[in-house]
């Protein structure tokens, strides 16, 4: 702590980062024992976030992350769209393909950014709002090769049929981005990516990376 920062503030935000770790809830004890501050506080604390649907008491006293905080998330996306479209609308036009920005949602890939190309005949049609699990599809794969990587560099993932049969997929995931897990990718109708697609669009995570630090 700074004399230019808030310690109860700093309290409020470490105990929403843990109740965001778990999923059966803390009590205040533990609450209490994990912060090292007095009961207390943490009845004080939890009170507040109250107020503001941050944080939710069961019945059996339990605390776990409200859904204020599902309400301030949502506002997240429009940002993240913004900042990451004009590296999404160089890597389609440039791959003459649907380009995409993929975000974790859950247990689940959630595209919040799609492009397609102005200058091809066809390409893949692909909504943003779409979802598949993490483990399907070059998005999600690459944002969990990600997680098991310990390179400050993304490298890109390559699928083909596992989204949309005849379709092909390439995705780098974004790297060095605090508080934000995602893969920027492409989605085209071919039997395999072209060469240079993989390295393109590992160009376009890093734009997109940048844009958002």
């Amino acid at each position: 702590m700074t004399a230019e920062t808030s310690q109860t503030l700093d309290r409020g935000l470490r105990v929403l980062k843990l109740l965001a770790d778990t999923d059966h809830g803390l009590t205040v004890t533990e609450l209490s024992t994990k912060l090292g501050v007095n009961r207390t506080v943490v009845y004080r604390l939890l009170a507040t976030l109250e107020q503001h649907a941050l944080v939710r008491r069961d019945l059996g006293g339990r605390a776990r992350v409200g859904l204020g905080v599902l309400r301030l998330g949502r506002q997240v996306h429009p940002l993240v769209r913004e900042a990451a479209m004009p590296a999404l609308r160089s890597l389609a036009e440039d791959i003459g393909a649907t380009a995409h920005l993929t975000l974790v949602d859950g247990a689940e890939a959630l595209a919040v950014a799609v492009v397609e190309p102005t200058w091809t005949d066809y390409h893949v049609a692909y909504r943003a709002g779409f979802r598949h699990p993490l483990d399907r599809g070059a998005a999600g794969k690459a944002i969990l090769a990600a997680r098991q990587s310990k390179s400050t560099e993304p490298g890109y993932t390559l699928t083909h049929g596992e989204l949309e049969a005849g379709a092909s997929g390439a995705a780098a995931a974004l790297v060095g981005v605090t508080g934000i897990e995602g893969s920027v990718g492409v989605v085209m109708l071919a039997d395999s990516v072209p060469e240079r697609v993989g390295p393109r669009v590992v160009d376009a995570a890093r734009e997109v990376a940048d844009a958002l630090r």
